[in-house]
C-alpha cells in the first residue's frame, strides 16, 4: 500500500526544515556578515551607534554561520609556504653547546681543555679534548645530558647520538627526536602564522598543514599575497646578547664564539657579540606599542618569569656594560646597563615610526618563527574579479536552475513539479550543509552547484520513467508508484555511489578550488538522493492519499524519445568501435605531437592578469617586457562576450625562473612597472606564482588521482556486477578521458588544476551513465533467461534511453549556461565537463555495452529453471 508513517514523514520534513533553516541566512549575506563582524568587535568592548545598527541587521536567535567564500570570489591572497625545519637542528645544536661545555668544563682534570669545532656542519656538534685518557669519562657525561623523547612516536628512543673518534666528539639529533622536532616547528609556525594574521583582523583566514612540512596559508578580503608574506615572513627574531666590542669593519675576526652584527640605526658600524644570547624572544609575553621619554616611537616588552629572571640576573652583574637588543641580525639598540632590571620588561627604541613600532610589536606578541619559511605558491585575487566571478556564477544557476525547471514540468507533467519542489529543497539542503560544516565556496565549487542541479533530476528520471513502465503492466497506480520506487533504487544507488568515489578522491588527492569542488559535489549526491527518494515521495504520497487518481499525471508535452523504442544499437557495433578506436589513436597521437597547454599549476611559474582601458597590443606588450629578459614569455589577450567595452583583459604567462623555487617578487614587479609605463590604466586583478616543484608534485597527485578513481570505480562494479561489466565501463572511462585530453590537446585550451576536477567528474558521470545501464542488463539478463546477450542489451538500451537523454539534457543546460554566463575564467573547466557528458553519453550507449557484448557474460542463472518442462518454461515474462 502507498503510504509513509507518520513518524518517517515527520523525520523527512523535520530534516528539510532544519537544513534550509541553516541555509536561509545565505540568502541575506551581507547583512549577516555585518551582523557578524559588529559582534566580534562588540565582544571585544568596542561599541558605537554604528556597530549597534549593523548589529541589529541579523536576529541573534536565528543561525549566522554563512558559507565561507573562497579568494576567487572574494578576492585576496592564497600562500603555499614551505618550513624549513633542517634550520632548527642548528639552533637545538647551539642551544645545547653551552651544556656540554659546562658539563664538561666541571670535570677539567680529567678531560683537559674543550674546545669547539666551529666549520662542523650546521646540524652537527663536534668538539675535541685535549686530554685522550679522558675520552671515556667525557663520552659517559655528554650521553647523560641525553633527554628521553616525548612523543609517541619515540618513546623510549633518546634525543641525542654521541660518537667519538679518538679525541673528537660528534653530536647529532637521534631520528626520532628530529621527526619530534619537525613536528613542534610545524605546529609553532602554524599557531605563530595564525596569530601574526589574526592581530591585523583578516576575515576567515585559513591557515591549515599541508603535509608534512607545508602551510596553506588564505587570506580573503587583503590587496596582495606579498601583504601577507610582509606579515608573516619576518622572523622578528629577538635576542638580547652581550657586546664584547664595536668596529667599523665587517671583515674583522669576531672571535671564538663571537659573531658581528650590523648595526640598524648607523651605518657603517658594527658590533661583535656573544654568540649565544642571554634571552631570546621566545621568552616574551607581551609587547606593545609605546614612547619613549623623548616623545619617539617604541615598544615596551614583559618577559615571563624564567626570562625575567635571567635578563635580572645579568643585568644585576653587568652593570656598566653595553648589551645589544638585536632584532633579526641587526642590533637595534645597544644601551649600557644602568642598573639592576628586577621585573623583567623594558623598551626597545630605535629610529621607529608608529605604524614600524606599532608593527613591531604585532610581530614580537605573535613570536618569532622557528625556522624559515619558502614561498612554493602564490595567488593573488582581486576583489574586482572575484565580483565578477560571483555576478557570473548567480547568473549562471538561476539560468541553469530555471531552465531546468521548466523542462521537467514540460517532460513530467505535475510529478515533473514535484521533483522541481524537492530540487529546490535540494539546493537549499547543499547550502545548509556548507554552512553547518563551515566549508568555503569557490567558483569550481559554484560550477559542482551547478552540475548537482544538472544531476539531481537524474534519480527523479530514474524513477519517473520506471513509475511510467509500472503502469503498463496494469497493476494499478498506487503499485506502479510503490514498484517504480522499489525497482529504481538499485540503480540510484549504484549509480550515486560511483560518483561519490570519485568526489571523495577529489577530496583526498586535491587542494584549494579541486577540494571544494569535491565537497559541493559529495554534498550535492548525499542531498540529491535523500530528496529524489524521501522528499518526492513523500510529496508523492501526500498528493496521493487525497486526489487518488486513476491515472497517474506523469506525461508531459516534450519527450525526447518515442515509447517503446526498439534501435538496433549492435546492428553497425563494429563501426561504433571503430570510430572511437581512431578518435583515441587520434587523441593520442595529437597529445604524442604537441603536447598540452600547461597552466602554470602543471609547469612552474607566474601568470599574470591584466586588465586594461585600452586596447590591447600584444606587440606593445610583449616589447615593453622583453628588455627584462624572463626567458618565454606568452601573452595572450582574453575576449569574453560578457567583457565591457572598456575591459581588455590579457593573460601573460612567464616561466619559472631557473634555481628559484619561491615566487621572484621583484620580477613580478618589474613586469608591472613596464606595462604601466606603456598604459597608465593597466590593472591587475589576478597574480599567481607556482615554484617548480610544486608543478612537478601536482602532475603526479593528479596523475595518481585518476588512477585510483578509475580503480575503485572498477573495484566496487566488479564486486556489484561482474568483472566483465567492470572491464567494459573502465574501458568506457579510459576512452572519456583520453578523448578529452585529446581534444584539450588538439584545440590547445590551458590544462590546469581545475581541468583534473573536470576530469574526474567525466569519469564519475559517465560511470554514472553507464551503470544505470548495467544494472537494467543485470536486471533483464534475469527476465529474459532464453534470449541472447546481443538482444538483452539491446532491449535494455532502449528502456533506458530516455533517462539515459533526459540526463544528459538537463545536465547539459546547466553548464551551458554555466559556459555562457559563468566569465572566462572558468571556461575551460566547462568545456572540459560539456564535453565529457556528451561522450560519456555516447560511451555508455555504444562503447561499454559493446565491450560487454564482446567480453560475453557468465549466467549463473543459465541452469535449467525450475519452470522448465511445463508450458510456460520459454515464455519472458
Amino acid at each position: 500500500m502507498l503510504q509513509i508513517s507518520a513518524f518517517k514523514q515527520t523525520m523527512i520534513w523535520l530534516t528539510c526544515a532544519v537544513g534550509l533553516l541553516l541555509a536561509l541566512h545565505n540568502g541575506f549575506y551581507t547583512n549577516v556578515e555585518k551582523h557578524n563582524d559588529a559582534a566580534v568587535l562588540i565582544d571585544g568592548g568596542q561599541t558605537n551607534e554604528a556597530l549597534e545598527a549593523d548589529y541589529g541587521l541579523w536576529p541573534d536567535f536565528l543561525p549566522s554561520g554563512l558559507v565561507n567564500l573562497g579568494l576567487d570570489l572574494r578576492g585576496g591572497a592564497h600562500l603555499l609556504a614551505e618550513v624549513q625545519v633542517e634550520q632548527v637542528y642548528a639552533s637545538v645544536m647551539d642551544g645545547m653547546w653551552p651544556e656540554v661545555r659546562d658539563t664538561l668544563v666541571a670535570e677539567r682534570d680529567a678531560i683537559g681543555f674543550v674546545q669547539r669545532d666551529l666549520d662542523a656542519p650546521e646540524d652537527v656538534l663536534r668538539f675535541s679534548i685535549s686530554e685522550e685518557t679522558g675520552v671515556a669519562r667525557a663520552l659517559e657525561l655528554v650521553r647523560g645530558l641525553a633527554q628521553p623523547i616525548v612523543s609517541l612516536t619515540g618513546a623510549g628512543a633518546s634525543n641525542i647520538e654521541v660518537t667519538a673518534n679518538g679525541n673528537i666528539f660528534t653530536v647529532t639529533l637521534s631520528e626520532a627526536e628530529k621527526q619530534a622536532v619537525d613536528e613542534r616547528t610545524i605546529l609553532q609556525s602554524l599557531e605563530i602564522i595564525r596569530r601574526r594574521i589574526d592581530e591585523v583582523g583578516t576575515r576567515e583566514p585559513t591557515i591549515q598543514r599541508q603535509g608534512t612540512s607545508r602551510i596553506l596559508i588564505q587570506v580573503p578580503g587583503i590587496g596582495s599575497a606579498e601583504e601577507v608574506k610582509e606579515l608573516i615572513g619576518t622572523t622578528a627574531q629577538l635576542t638580547f646578547q652581550p657586546v664584547v666590542g664595536r668596529v667599523s669593519d665587517p671583515g674583522e675576526a669576531p672571535g671564538s664564539g663571537n659573531e658581528i652584527v650590523p648595526s640598524l640605526d648607523e651605518p657603517g658600524v658594527y658590533y661583535i657579540l656573544e654568540r649565544t644570547p642571554v634571552v631570546t624572544g621566545e621568552e616574551l609575553t607581551d609587547a606593545q606599542p609605546a614612547f619613549d621619554q623623548n616623545s619617539r616611537p617604541a615598544v615596551n616588552f614583559r618577559f615571563n618569569p624564567t626570562g625575567a629572571r635571567k635578563f635580572g640576573d645579568y643585568t644585576l652583574e653587568n652593570i656598566g656594560a653595553p648589551f645589544a637588543i638585536v632584532l633579526d641580525n641587526e642590533v637595534i639598540s645597544a644601551p649600557t646597563i644602568q642598573s639592576h632590571i628586577p621585573g623583567g620588561s623594558g623598551i626597545i627604541t630605535g629610529d621607529f615610526s608608529v605604524a614600524e613600532s606599532t608593527n613591531l610589536a604585532v610581530l614580537l606578541r605573535a613570536g618569532a618563527l622557528p625556522a624559515e619559511l619558502t614561498f612554493l605558491e602564490e595567488r593573488t585575487i582581486g576583489p574586482e574579479l572575484g565580483q565578477d566571478s560571483i555576478d557570473a556564477g548567480k547568473i549562471a544557476c538561476i539560468i541553469a536552475g530555471l531552465g531546468i525547471l521548466i523542462y521537467m514540468a514540460l517532460s513530467y507533467g505535475l510529478f515533473g513539479i514535484f521533483a522541481n519542489v524537492a530540487l529546490i529543497i535540494n539546493v537549499g539542503l547543499i547550502f545548509g550543509l556548507l554552512s553547518m560544516i563551515g566549508a568555503t565556496l569557490t567558483l569550481p565549487g559554484i560550477a559542482g552547484i551547478v552540475l548537482t542541479i544538472g544531476m539531481a533530476v537524474d534519480a527523479n528520471v530514474i524513477i519517473f520513467e520506471r513509475i511510467k513502465e509500472e503502469m503498463k503492466t496494469a497493476k494499478g497506480s498506487a503499485r506502479a508508484i510503490e514498484l517504480g520506487y522499489e525497482k529504481a533504487l538499485s540503480s540510484i544507488l549504484d549509480a550515486n555511489v560511483t560518483t561519490f568515489i570519485t568526489a571523495l578522491i577529489l577530496f583526498l588527492a586535491g587542494s584549494g578550488p579541486v577540494r571544494g569542488f569535491a565537497i559541493t559535489l559529495g554534498l550535492g549526491i548525499i542531498t540529491s538522493v535523500f530528496t529524489a527518494i524521501f522528499v518526492t515521495r513523500a510529496i508523492i504520497v501526500i498528493w496521493y492519499g487525497r486526489k487518488k487518481p486513476k491515472v497517474l499525471p506523469i506525461k508531459g508535452f516534450l519527450k525526447l524519445v518515442k515509447d517503446n523504442t526498439a534501435f538496433d544499437f549492435f546492428s553497425r557495433a563494429k563501426l561504433w568501435l571503430g570510430m572511437s578506436a581512431v578518435l583515441v589513436v587520434v587523441a593520442f597521437g595529437s597529445f604524442m605531437y604537441q603536447g598540452l597547454n600547461y597552466g602554470i599549476d602543471f609547469q612552474g611559474g607566474t601568470s599574470i592578469r591584466t586588465q586594461s582601458e585600452q586596447t590591447i597590443d600584444v606587440g606593445e606588450y610583449r616589447a615593453a617586457i622583453a628588455p627584462l629578459d624572463l626567458g618565454d614569455v606568452s601573452i595572450t589577450e582574453v575576449f569574453d562576450p560578457n567583457f565591457a567595452d572598456d575591459q581588455n583583459v590579457a593573460m601573460i604567462r612567464i616561466q619559472a625562473q631557473d634555481g628559484q623555487e619561491s615566487v621572484a617578487v621583484a620580477t613580478i614587479d618589474a613586469v608591472k612597472g613596464a606595462l604601466l609605463a606603456i598604459d597608465s590604466t593597466v590593472t591587475f586583478p589576478s597574480v599567481e606564482s607556482v615554484g617548480p616543484k610544486v608543478s612537478g608534485e601536482l602532475i603526479k597527485t593528479a596523475f595518481i588521482a585518476v588512477a585510483m578513481a578509475v580503480g575503485a570505480i572498477l573495484l566496487y562494479i566488479w564486486l556489484r556486477f561482474e568483472w566483465q561489466f567492470a572491464v567494459g565501463a573502465v574501458l568506457a572511462l579510459v576512452h572519456d578521458v583520453v578523448l578529452t585530453i585529446g581534444i584539450f590537446s588538439e584545440l590547445q585550451i590551458k590544462f590546469d588544476l581545475a581541468i583534473i576536477a573536470a576530469l574526474l567528474t567525466i569519469v564519475g558521470y559517465s560511470i554514472n551513465d553507464t551503470v544505470i545501464v548495467f544494472d537494467r542488463v543485470r536486471e533483464n539478463l534475469r527476465k529474459y533467461k532464453q534470449k541472447p546477450l546481443k538482444e538483452v542489451l539491446n532491449i535494455s538500451i532502449n528502456e533506458t534511453l530516455s533517462r539515459t537523454l533526459m540526463t544528459s539534457v538537463t545536465t547539459m543546460l546547466a553548464l551551458l549556461a554555466l559556459f555562457i554566463l559563468g566569465g572566462d575564467v572558468i571556461r575551460g573547466f566547462v568545456f572540459a565537463m560539456m564535453w565529457g557528458v556528451f561522450i560519456g553519453t555516447y560511451s555508455s550507449v555504444f562503447v561499454a555495452t559493446a565491450a560487454l557484448l564482446m567480453l560475453g557474460v557468465k549466467r549463473d542463472w543459465s541452469k535449467k529453471a525450475p519452470t522448465v518442462g511445463n508450458q510456460y518454461a520459454n515464455i519472458d515474462a
